[in-house]
């Protein structure tokens, strides 16, 4: 196999973007990798969207996105793991590229999620649930995630107040991301005094519906060298699958598909997660940053809520957690998320996050991706030239 890198990036501003298509959010995305990059010819190209024919009626995306962006004939397909759609088509490209199918691959993703009510929003994403024991008996993500919430409370003894906390970290650190959905700060008693969605989850606890998309352009790594491009490698990357449903595992607190995409990561890679400097991670809910750190080990099971209630994964904390607000705050167009979370990654690894978020130290990164309440995770590793 090849060694790959990220080449380019490029991203829309997310949030309720009423004036605008969701081809021209995929097509403004995918320029402003290619404008980055310098390259004007791709190869083939693989577009994360969860559910475009919910959200806005429209399938056979591949098609569509490689006829608006003027790409035509390649080879361009859409990838569905739910939430983890964008992970899962960054693995796919990644693949390509190593394998030495092809040179110039751009991995996207897509979501349009405010063209329709709230009700049928919540139906679209129930979907990414067991549809006959889940959601047919009424069962949503947040009242998912509640559920884990409190077995989580009950095993551990988290608090309201430690989820609370991930959230105020994640705007704060949103209130720096020129393309947040929502950049604003919040206080710990805002989010405890915020409407309840699903006890104990309020809905400052919750991510957003989102419109926007994000993209990213692969090489291989010698091609990369030679173009004079900033190096960003991509070092590895794993994906694992577990039950669907929450009733069907063994421990509902401990998202078995995260920690074996990261020991997979982590293993071709070569290193532990200490040797990681920092993470972008699929914060939902509050209670899944809990979740998904410790099953990711950077912490033992019950200590990542305290962890960080006292400032461990903020921005100048022991281990920064989600430097671009997270899903929390940067807003959550489902296909598009794991692209977005790579963005943010190689814009501290290059040194550019804007706004004064930029992490002391940006060696190294882990990114991790979900889909639904984790049947699916896909983990990547990238590093600075």
């Amino acid at each position: 196999m090849r060694d790959v890198a990220v080449i380019g990036i490029g991203m829309t501003k997310f949030g309720e973007l009423w004036e605008r298509s969701y081809r021209d959010l995929f097509v403004e995305a995918a320029k402003g990798a290619m404008k980055d990059s310098g390259v004007d010819n791709l190869d083939s190209m693989y577009i994360g969207c969860m559910s475009g024919g919910l959200f806005v009626g429209q399938e056979h995306i591949g098609s569509l996105l490689a006829d608006y962006l003027g790409v035509t004939p390649i080879p361009a397909i859409r990838v569905e793991s739910a939430c983890a759609s964008g992970g899962a088509a960054f693995r796919t490209a990644w693949i390509e590229v190593a394998s030495g199918l092809s040179d110039i691959v751009l991995a996207g993703g897509v979501e349009k999620m405010t063209d329709v009510d709230g009700g049928l929003a919540t139906y679209a994403l129930a979907t990414a649930a067991d549809a006959e024991y889940e959601g047919f008996h009424g069962a949503t993500f947040p009242g998912l995630y509640a559920m884990l919430a409190h077995a989580h409370m009950h095993k551990y003894g988290t608090t309201s107040e430690m989820m609370a906390h991930v959230a105020v970290k994640n705007h704060d650190n949103g209130s720096l991301n020129p393309n947040a959905q929502f950049p604003i700060k919040l206080t710990v008693e805002g989010v405890l005094n915020s409407t309840m969605v699903a006890d104990p989850l309020h809905i400052l606890d919750c991510s957003p519906v989102t419109d926007g998309a994000a993209a990213v352009i692969l090489a291989p790594l010698e091609l990369a060298k030679s173009m004079g491009l900033p190096i960003i490698k991509v070092l590895s990357v794993g994906m694992a699958t577990d039950t669907l449903a929450l009733h069907s595992r063994k421990e509902i607190t401990h998202l078995a598909s995260v920690a074996t995409a990261t020991k997979r990561a982590l293993d071709l890679a070569g290193m532990t997660i200490g040797d990681m400097d920092f993470a972008e991670v699929h914060d939902c809910f509050t209670i899944a940053e809990i979740c998904v750190l410790e099953a990711m080990g950077v912490y033992e099971p019950g200590q990542a809520g305290p962890a960080s209630m006292a400032g461990e994964t903020a921005r100048d904390g022991k281990f920064p957690v989600n430097p671009s607000g997270g899903l929390k705050s940067k807003g959550h167009p489902v296909g598009a998320t794991g692209i977005a979370q790579i963005v943010e990654i190689v814009k501290q690894l290059r040194g550019t996050a804007e706004n004064g978020r930029q992490l002391a130290k940006a060696n190294r990164a882990i990114a991790q991706n979900m889909g639904g309440s984790g049947g699916s995770s896909v983990v990547t590793i990238l590093e600075k030239g």
